[in-house]
């Protein structure tokens, strides 16, 4: 069975690090990459990422480097940087990686314009690398803390999934192993598009019963598009989907539930996404998860709803009004 002693983490946002600081505390050497000079600086110095985790400050032993070389020099890496930058990254890791290294996708988003999973682009730009990927409900800042926190980690290969979840366990970390890749990214993909819905509703102070109804709406569209993806039933209701899926849709803690309150509150769209405002992955995954659903013929009214706001082609009271006239269904139907 893979020993994965060394983690390579590549971005130092709010996740990289509170994934860092998790894998020192399992007991791995980490070493930690980013872009920025003085934000290494700070890890190395003060033991802190004051722009990303406020009020954070770690004992753990953690190696910080701008040396995108000497982070892929480790038995696995975890790849934490945007969805949309996957491909470009992953170009530039190719002529360090060994061959059959785990690349861990910790990012959460489908490929605008391609409608590609990232593990599919993954696998065009570095064929060699085993591919996996990481989901469930969980918040940098509770993993940072140190609070009990519980994940999937999926890879084709099981005995893979199952090294690193070894590798990455701890006394608050525990990474259940999975085989299913595509469920655990249609998971973490749609959750995001639908907590914009419930973030808005909430900002438009429509109660929590509307909250409610739209999550299990939701999961509905979520469970619907990932079995025509082929993804497994239980991997759909486990951690990386339901679980990240209530998490998500309830807490303003959420980067999508924040943007959706917003909307709600009646902020614009594009205001939003021009501002420098914490990313939310949902508003870039919308439009192609519709086009995705549209593709295997799978409806799915609430990320069209999503979709229709941020492209601007209706108000956030347009698109409720038009998701409540829907005609009447049994609860069982596929739309």
């Amino acid at each position: 069975m893979a020993d994965y002693d060394s983690i390579g983490v590549i971005g130092g946002g709010a996740w990289g690090t509170a994934l860092a600081l998790s894998a020192a505390r399992a007991g791995r050497r980490v070493t930690l990459w980013a872009r920025d000079t003085a934000l290494v600086a700070e890890l190395r110095t003060r033991q802190s990422n004051s722009a990303y985790l406020p009020g954070i400050t770690f004992d753990e032993r953690l190696e910080a480097t701008t040396d995108l070389a000497a982070a892929a020099a480790a038995s696995a890496l975890l790849l934490v940087t945007p969805a949309q930058t996957t491909r470009s990254l992953a170009a530039s890791l190719r002529p360090h990686l060994r061959p059959g290294t785990p690349v861990v996708l910790c990012a959460k988003g489908i490929e605008r314009g391609t409608g590609h999973l990232l593990s599919e682009i993954l696998a065009e730009e570095v064929p060699e690398a085993q591919a996996a990927v990481l989901s469930g409900p969980s918040f940098a800042m509770d993993v940072a803390r140190g609070l009990p926190t519980a994940v999937t980690v999926a890879a084709g290969d099981g005995a893979v999934a199952d090294g690193l979840a070894r590798a990455l366990a701890s006394a608050s970390f525990r990474p259940y192993a999975s085989t299913d890749l595509v469920g655990v990214q249609i998971g973490g993909a749609l959750k995001n598009v639908l907590a914009i819905a419930c973030g808005a509703v909430v900002g438009r102070k429509l109660g929590a019963s509307a909250q409610a109804a739209l999550t299990a709406r939701g999961f509905a569209e979520l469970t619907r598009l990932g079995t025509a993806l082929g993804a497994r039933p239980e991997t759909l209701t486990g951690l990386s989907g339901l679980g990240d899926l209530v998490l998500t849709c309830s807490s303003a803690q959420s980067r999508n539930f924040a943007f959706g309150l917003k909307l709600g509150e009646g902020r614009s769209p594009g205001d939003l996404i021009a501002s420098g405002e914490k990313l939310a992955e949902g508003a870039h995954s919308a439009r192609i998860a519709v086009e995705l659903g549209r593709r295997h013929k799978v409806m799915l009214p609430l990320c069209e709803a999503v979709a229709g706001v941020l492209d601007g082609q209706m108000t956030i009271d347009e698109a409720l009004t038009a998701l409540m006239s829907r005609p009447l269904r049994r609860e069982a139907s596929s739309d």
